[in-house]
């Protein structure tokens, strides 16, 4: 006996101690231990902010999905009026319940059936249930049928499809940005989740006089750009034709605000499905219009006609004696075509395109003159815009210029450019010699409905108001019958732009393969206020920019003015003279010839 109590005592005195320390010195972290077993957590999604047009047309946007589930032990109740499953019944009843949700869940009722009969207490039937779906299938009554609050999730839908895809960009399965606007505005698209406490029993149901808390999701922005809807539809419509007539292997077209340098449209071709295509082989998710890099050719000739006119080594007017061949070190440049010696203004070597008569404008600058007025109209660095995957495009340093580089450089080979960047290029020009840094995002709307607007782009001057004027005067040359541009005319409008047909160097096979076509204008050209750039890549012979590009240019660009409500100025352009006799030209003292000493202005 006393063995006995001084056993229980000793056990008793343990317990003690024990009910000392949990309650008395260790009571705080156990309950918080305790607490923590039975308080649970969810986390709320927050819903994307949706992409919208300057017009308000929904780009991107996202839409609830539930998940239905089923508890097999109460299907097989329906309408048999038992509680619990009688094996007499519970085939017809589950035959039933999966003839009356196969039409709501799109699954086949055969499927149906195998998916509700069993004991499981939790099958999933679908993740992809829209709300509205979901009502009707809560109004069926069906025992154990019910949606998963906890599995509740968003998809991303883009309305437009291909239209805006290139552009827009994607999300993935897992709700992360692809690219895109999708990834330029990430932070302010994704929101911020929420997240609800709770406790619960030993069974795993909530307790409901148990504490609880939520903090509630706050949704993404909406994100609002300065494309025009319309005028991406239509844009995208007519480069995919005349990629698909010429055969050529991609393009895109850059439609951009002259005075603002907001961008309207941004097509890309070939383009994809963002509801369908991502994740598939073969799929081309990236813009083409930022992220691929090709010699301009003759487009670039105003950056070189622009620099000279600026520093007064040349005029409009200034003669320039354009051989057959121009021999520069080891090499023989020649132009688009055989001609015998010709007599031409600058204007007029502008307007015909001459890579000679070119060469020998550049020839009146230093080559860092050159490369600091090709800076200056943005080439060899990024837009500004923030678009992910956005290439600077190539500008070598003037210092390592061979002779034959500085040549080619004046004519727009040697160097590379994003399409933005040449849209660029002629806005500085139509905007009077102000550069604008070009603008996709217009404003962001907070979940409260507050707007931010974006600030607009700030001006940086290149050339002045004199010689963005005789540049554009040259351009509408090109234009003219005299120039290489006849199919970029628009009935009642004056147009200015230039024509380019350079060289495609192939990355997939280490060489020039093929050509770059290419047209970049702007209208009206005496008040110019959109600017179109159309650049078609391989196109199959005929594939000069004029035949291949020009059409595009023109059929866009009036489709921009109407749609924009643009009218004619109805001023009469000014003729610059485009020829000069021998005699005069070569009289003039300040005639740009080969072997010429040039004497600066």
């Amino acid at each position: 006996m006393r063995t006995l109590v001084v056993a229980t005592m000793f056990v008793l005195s343990v317990f003690g101690a024990q009910l000392v320390r949990i309650q008395g010195l260790d009571a705080h972290a156990v309950a918080a231990e305790a607490e923590s077993q039975r308080v649970t957590a969810q986390i709320i999604p927050a819903m994307r902010g949706k992409i919208l047009s300057a017009d308000g047309t929904v780009l991107a946007s996202s839409v609830v999905r539930e998940v239905v589930v089923a508890d097999q032990t109460a299907v097989c109740t329906y309408r048999t009026g038992a509680t619990t499953c009688d094996p007499a019944t519970s085939q017809q009843a589950v035959q039933e319940a999966a003839e009356k949700l196969s039409p709501l869940l799109d699954t086949p009722v055969s499927e149906l059936v195998t998916a509700l009969t069993g004991t499981s207490r939790y099958r999933i039937l679908s993740k992809d249930v829209t709300p509205l779906t979901w009502n009707k299938i809560a109004d069926l009554g069906i025992p154990g049928i019910a949606r998963d609050r906890r599995e509740t999730r968003s998809e991303r839908i883009y309305p437009q499809g291909q239209t805006t895809a290139a552009l827009v960009g994607y999300v993935t399965d897992d709700g992360q940005p692809g690219g895109g606007v999708e990834l330029m505005a990430e932070d302010a698209l994704k929101g911020t989740p929420g997240r609800t406490t709770y406790e619960r029993g030993g069974d795993g149901t909530a307790i409901p006089a148990g504490e609880s808390s939520t903090t509630e999701a706050v949704d993404g922005e909406d994100v609002r750009l300065t494309v025009d809807s319309s005028l991406q539809w239509y844009a995208q419509n007519a480069l995919a034709q005349r990629i698909e007539e010429t055969k050529a292997t991609s393009g895109t077209v850059v439609i951009m605000n002259a005075k603002t340098g907001d961008l309207l449209s941004v097509a890309s071709y070939p383009t994809f499905d963002p509801n369908t295509d991502v994740g598939t082989a073969g799929a081309e998710l990236d813009n083409k219009a930022f992220s691929d890099v090709f010699e301009p050719g003759s487009t670039a000739k105003i950056m070189t006609m622009a620099a000279a006119l600026e520093k007064g080594t040349v005029t409009p007017s200034t003669p320039v004696v354009i051989p057959n061949r121009l021999q520069r070190y080891d090499t023989s440049f020649k132009d688009s075509h055989e001609h015998p010696t010709e007599y031409r203004t600058v204007a007029g070597t502008l307007a015909e395109s001459s890579n000679i008569g070119t060469v020998l404008v550049s020839e009146t600058l230093k080559p860092s003159t050159i490369e600091s007025y090709f800076h200056k109209f943005g080439l060899g660095q990024v837009s500004g815009t923030g678009y992910p995957g956005e290439s600077a495009g190539i500008l070598p340093e003037s210092s390592t210029w061979s002779g034959t580089k500085r040549a080619t450089v004046a004519f727009g080979q040697g160097i590379s450019v994003t399409a933005i960047q040449a849209a660029s290029v002629f806005q500085t020009i139509a905007n009077g010699g102000v550069r604008v840094a070009p603008r996709l995002v217009e404003s962001v709307t907070d979940a409260d409905g507050t707007v931010h607007e974006e600030k607009a782009s700030t001006g940086t001057r290149v050339v002045s108001q004199k010689t963005a004027n005789q540049v554009s005067a040259m351009l509408e040359g090109v234009v003219s019958p005299e120039g290489t541009a006849v199919e970029a005319q628009i009935p009642g409008y004056r147009v200015a732009g230039k024509t380019g047909t350079a060289e495609y160097y192939d990355d997939s096979v280490g060489r020039y393969n093929g050509k770059t076509a290419s047209f970049v204008g702007y209208a009206p050209a005496d008040d110019p206020q959109v600017v179109v750039a159309v650049i078609v890549q391989k196109p199959t012979y005929p594939f000069f920019g004029g035949y291949v590009a020009g059409p595009v240019f023109k059929d866009v660009m009036t489709y921009a003015l109407q749609e924009l409500k643009i009218p004619p100025t109805g001023k009469k352009a000014k003729h610059l003279k485009i020829e000069v006799s021998p005699q005069k030209a070569l009289s003039d003292p300040h005639v740009l010839r080969d072997g010429k000493k040039q004497v600066k202005r």
